[in-house]
This record gives structure tokens, C-alpha cells and sequence, in this order.
């Protein structure tokens, strides 16, 4: 795992990671000075080396990134007049465009597979090699690859190509690899489908495959039972089954929220938002649609366009907000503020718009409209470590709250970056010395940061095992500059002061497609939109069931009777197919006895309980989150 508790090793520019260190069984490339590294390749600058392995997410992606190779040079050997587009890493897997005469189907994977085990058992040594454009035009026309033809000629003067060769086969790609293809043991093609070349329908149709990969069958086997049982927990499944919510063709990607899933929605929020005014955060509210100059001021204009809803009126055009950064900034800057008012924290739960192609909407968990436990902080620079810590705090304790492991990711500079070096690598600095003083154990993934500055991204674990992305700490020198924010210090004199970008939960629409996945609907009493459903055997005992309702929700538990004239057994199986966390039958004697006959969802039938005595027990257990 590359972190700052795994062993380091010193190492000299031009040395090769192979001839200074043994090289771990499970080593797939190294991590130097923020650069992932072929194992061979002689290391661009002096610095500690890190062996990365399949755990490290820089780690995963050179795995599976190596594994589209496999797929391709299996594919070439199957049918050798096929023609080579792009195979990326994902986060679960991998996939290569690939023109072929005729279209693959699914039937043909198998056949691809054993090609690939080939190739494996042949342990190839993956190599290298750096060429000129001269020689990287003349190796691929004479190979016939039309693609990677066009692809070296949009390549910049002055910069490297290169190719890596894996025996027989050679693709061009910056790398980096596996140092051998018997690493890649257990692949699996999963899907195959066909996409133009570079998304335009003008361009070729491709061929599509799809694929994941693991060190050993045995991750490989698990996966795929995840993947299996990740269907039946659906979101979207489940989100029609549970009357959660629902989505329209009228409205794509936005959510109509019913009347559960709002409640489960507001549930979330209000946990948010207790949770942040005992950490001093005061909330705001701030406009949706701002003038494109806003956007312009703040560098989304340059680096997020493509995902700004625009609006043109009175021959003036302006943009729906992506995110609620710029509008704070506004607020901070529309007052004079000393050393003593940071740090400063603001919240804000109000409606994000961004443009996401249609093609990528994926229920609630790709959408163009939501909303996020977002908040930015101002903060002295002296305070960025303790600031930090107040949002990992956050972090841990709302994950605990969802029984949810996570792991933390540095995300580093990105290649379209905004803003002076120097300051980037202070705000790196700072995060890996924040991360350091709280001894957290890390990953990073190499330029994945935001445009204006390097972020801490929390991975949660959820019950299948899968990992998401939900919350963020971003470290922010660039918008104060570009605000031109100012506090004035201790000394007397104008001090720029420094953001940080935060949300713990993320979009609140992913996060709960997330939960109904991770729960399988079967939300925690807390969490549950409906904590109590009372079920009278007769309509005899309507009233009573209707009086022990309306005793629950004046104590804030979320109940309802079921009014139904069904048999109890009926209604029993309804409540259960809802995941209702308790059911309370009402029959002649629980009347009689003033009591309630209970049913707990994961234990059955638990037997009668005295009412009002068992109000008691429901409250405590609706207030065990606080506890």
C-alpha cells in the first residue's frame, strides 16, 4: 500500500526499481515523487520509491490497465485483421474499442479467455519502448493500425511516445505496466457491446469488450458473486419496490422523490445538519443561477463548461450552479473579517445542477440534479491541520453511523490544473502532513485532484464488499486568490486566508442509492422512512391500533396502521416485503391487555409488550444514533 507506513526505499535518478530493492511477489509497479513507475524503467529523479501492489488503487489501475493489453493481444491473435482503438482502466475493470469485420458477440468471450490464459501462461515480459514520431508512424502503418495512427498524429511535438511490447504484441500507450503478463492470473469478460470511435457516431463503430481482472481466481470468484448479488440490491429495483422514488422520462436525470424515500431524504439531511451546527458550521443559503462572469472569475468556465446547465435571456448568459464554492466566496468577501473570525465554516443544502451525458445516467447514482451535505471552510493557515482533523472526525463518525469501513486517497494535481505550482505543492504538502499527524493510512492516486487544488477522497466499504467515493476534503489556495479574499491578521496587514471544500455523504441522492445497495432496503430503525407499521387483526381494533399510532408519532416515531380489510397474515407479509423495521399486531386480548403484540424484522414474532410501556423501548431505539 503505498503510504507513509510502507517501507520506502531511497533511490537515485536513472536507477532501475528492480536493481536496488528485491521485488515483492505482489509488486505490479513503484510510486515515486507522486509518479507511478514501470518496475523496470529507468526512475526520472531521486526520491523514496513505494512498491504499489493490486490494494493501492494507482495499483488497481496499472493491473487492469495491463489486463486491456492482454485482452487485445488475445483478440489479435483470434483475428489478426483487427484494428486497435483505446483499452482503459475502470474502477472495477477494464474495457478496449476494437474494430472488427464483423461485431462479437457475448458467445465469443469464452474463446477470447482461453486465448488470454495463453498468453498469461506464457509469462511474457511487458517492455517498453520510446520512439520518434518517424518511428512510431512507421512501426504502426506497418502493423495497419488506422487508430493508433491517427492517435500518434494528435500527440504534441517534443513529447514521448511510447509502446509497450508484450511478445508478439505492441500497443502505444504511456504506460505504465506489469512487469510480466503471468501477474494478470484471474480475467473474466464480462460484457460486449459497441460504441463509436471517440463517442462520435460519424466516426467507425467499434466493438466493445468488457472485463475485470484479479491477482487470483479466488478474488476473482468473490467479485462475481458481489456482482450477482448486487443485482438483487438494485437501487432501482428496490427504490420502485420500497415506493422510494422514481425516475421519468419527462425529467432526465432528476429524481421524483415519493413520500418514503423524501422522509429517508430528510433523515439523512437532518442528521447532516445536527451534526454540523454542534461542530459550528452555520448554514446559508445562496443563489442557483449566476452570470457566466462568476464562472469566468472562479476558472469552471475553462475546466467545467461541459457540465454547466446554461441559461441565455435577455442576450445575457448565465449558469445553474455545479457546486456552491464561488457563492460563498462572495459571501466571505462582502464583509471585513479578522484573524479572530476563522475559522469560518458555512453549510449549505441547496440544488446542484450538472450536465451529465445522457449515456452515463445511472439511477441515483449519476444524476443532473442534486444535492450535497456540502460546506466550504475559511481558514487561517495555521489552523489547516486542526480544521482537517474536525472533518476526518466528521468523516469517521457519520460512516460508523452506516456500520461502513472507508480508506483515504490523496488525490494529487491534475494535468489541467489551475493556478502557481508553488501552491500546489504547498497544499500537498500540507494534506500528506495532515494525513501523517492523524497516522491514517493512505493511498494516492495520482492526478485525480480538483482543477484548484488536491483533495482527500474517503472510499466507503459497503456490506458487498464494493468500494465508493463519497466524501471529500479538497485543500484550496487558488479561489482566494482568484476572490482576492482577504482577513486581516494579527499584525494589522490583508492576509489571504485558505478554503477547504468538504462534503462527508457527498450527493445525498448517491448516497442513499448507496444505502438502499448497502442495507438491501432493510434500513437501520433510525434511518427507516416507516419505523412502525400497526396492524389490527379486525376492524374491531382500528381504534386501538389507531390510538397506539398516533402515541408513536407524537413521540417523532415514523408509524402508520395498515386500514386494509385483510387477513393479519396478509398484511404481516406486505409489511415484510416493505423491510419495516417492527410491526405491532392488535388483536381482541392485546386490547383488552393493553399491550402490543410485537415483530421485529431480522428476529419474527417476539411476543406481547405492554403499551404505553413499549413506547419507551421504540423511542430510545429511534434516538440510539445520538447515544
Amino acid at each position: 500500500m503505498a503510504d507513509h507506513m510502507a517501507h520506502h526505499i531511497r533511490v537515485e535518478a536513472g536507477q532501475r526499481a528492480e536493481d536496488v530493492a528485491s521485488i515483492p511477489a505482489e509488486a505490479v509497479a513503484v510510486w515515486i515523487n507522486g509518479k507511478v513507475w514501470d518496475i523496470s524503467r529507468p526512475l526520472p529523479e531521486s526520491g523514496e520509491l513505494m512498491w504499489l501492489t493490486f490494494e493501492d488503487s494507482a495499483g488497481r489501475h496499472v493491473f487492469r490497465h495491463s489486463s486491456a493489453h492482454l485482452l487485445a493481444q488475445a483478440v489479435k491473435r483470434l483475428w489478426p485483421d483487427a484494428k486497435l482503438g483505446t483499452g482503459p482502466a475502470l474502477e472495477d475493470g477494464f474495457y478496449y474499442d476494437i474494430w472488427l469485420p464483423e461485431p462479437l458477440t457475448e458467445g465469443d468471450l469464452p474463446r477470447i479467455e482461453a486465448a488470454i490464459q495463453e498468453i498469461v501462461a506464457e509469462d511474457f515480459p511487458v517492455e517498453r519502448m520510446e520512439l520518434s514520431r518517424d518511428e512510431a508512424l512507421k512501426l504502426f502503418e506497418e502493423r495497419g493500425e488506422t487508430f493508433k495512427l491517427e492517435i500518434i498524429r494528435r500527440i504534441p511535438d517534443g513529447a514521448v511516445i511510447s509502446a509497450y511490447r508484450q511478445g508478439e504484441f505492441i500497443d502505444l500507450c504511456s504506460g505504465p505496466h506489469v512487469p510480466h503478463t503471468g501477474v494478470l492470473k484471474a480475467v473474466k469478460l464480462t460484457q460486449v457491446s459497441g460504441a463509436y470511435w471517440r463517442g462520435d457516431e460519424k466516426n467507425p463503430m467499434m466493438t466493445r469488450i468488457y472485463g475485470t481482472s484479479f491477482p487470483d481466481a479466488e478474488q476473482l470468484e468473490r467479485h462475481l458473486q458481489q456482482i450477482e448479488e448486487a443485482k438483487q440490491r438494485d437501487h432501482r429495483k428496490l427504490g420502485a419496490q420500497l415506493d422510494l422514488f422514481t425516475f421519468r422520462e419527462e425529467a432526465p436525470g432528476f429524481v421524483f422523490w415519493h413520500p418514503k424515500g423524501h422522509q429517508l431524504y430528510r433523515t439523512l439531511e437532518d442528521f447532516s445538519r445536527r451534526l454540523q451546527q454542534e461542530r459550528g458550521y452555520q448554514e446559508v443559503a445562496t443563489p442557483w443561477i449566476y452570470r457566466v462572469g462568476l464562472w469566468e472569475r472562479s476558472g469552471h468556465w475553462d475546466h467545467y463548461r461541459d457540465n454547466l446547465f446554461l441559461i441565455e435571456r435577455d442576450d445575457e448568459l448565465q449558469g445553474v450552479k455545479p457546486m456552491n464554492c464561488p457563492g460563498h466566496a462572495l459571501l466571505f468577501k462582502g464583509t471585513t473579517r479578522s484573524y479572530r473570525d476563522l475559522p469560518w465554516r458555512l453549510a449549505e443544502y441547496s440544488p446542484l445542477s450538472r450536465f451529465e451525458r445522457s449515456g452515463t445516467l445511472h439511477g441515483l447514482m449519476r444524476v443532473r440534479g442534486f444535492h450535497q451535505d456540502d460546506a466550504h471552510l475559511f481558514v487561517r493557515p495555521d489552523q489547516i491541520q486542526s480544521e482537517m482533523f474536525g472533518v476526518l472526525d466528521l468523516v469517521d463518525l457519520v460512516y460508523r453511523a452506516f456500520n461502513m469501513p472507508y480508506e483515504v486517497v490523496l488525490s494529487t494535481r491534475p494535468d489541467d490544473y489551475m493556478g502557481d505550482l508553488a501552491l500546489w505543492e504547498r497544499a500537498e504538502a500540507e494534506l500528506e502532513s495532515v494525513l501523517k499527524a492523524r497516522g491514517l493510512r493512505y493511498q494516492i492516486n495520482p492526478k485525480d485532484g480538483a482543477f484548484y487544488g488536491p483533495k482527500l477522497d474517503v472510499y466507503a466499504v459497503d456490506s458487498l464488499g464494493r468500494r465508493w467515493q463519497c466524501a471529500t476534503a479538497q485543500l484550496d489556495f487558488q479561489l482566494p486568490e482568484k476572490f482576492e479574499l482577504e482577513y486581516v491578521d494579527q499584525d494589522g496587514q490583508p492576509k489571504r486566508p485558505v478554503m477547504i471544500h468538504r462534503a462527508i455523504m457527498g450527493s445525498l441522492e448517491r448516497f442513499i442509492g448507496i444505502l438502499v445497495e448497502h442495507y438491501a432496503g432493510a434500513f437501520p430503525f433510525w434511518l427507516a422512512p416507516l419505523q412502525v407499521m400497526v396492524l389490527p387483526i379486525t376492524d374491531r381494533q382500528l381504534p386501538y391500533a389507531e390510538a397506539v399510532q398516533k402515541a408513536l408519532v407524537a413521540a417523532g416515531i415514523r408509524a402508520e396502521v395498515d386500514r386494509r380489510n385483510q387477513k393479519i397474515g396478509y398484511k404481516i407479509r406486505e409489511a415484510q416485503l416493505q423491510k419495516v423495521p417492527e410491526m405491532l399486531v392488535v388483536g381482541a386480548r392485546d386490547e383488552e391487555n393493553q399491550t402490543v403484540s410485537v415483530r421485529i424484522r431480522e428476529l419474527g414474532d417476539v411476543g406481547a409488550k405492554p403499551w404505553p410501556a413499549y413506547l419507551d423501548e421504540l423511542r430510545l431505539k429511534a434516538g440510539q444514533i445520538w447515544d
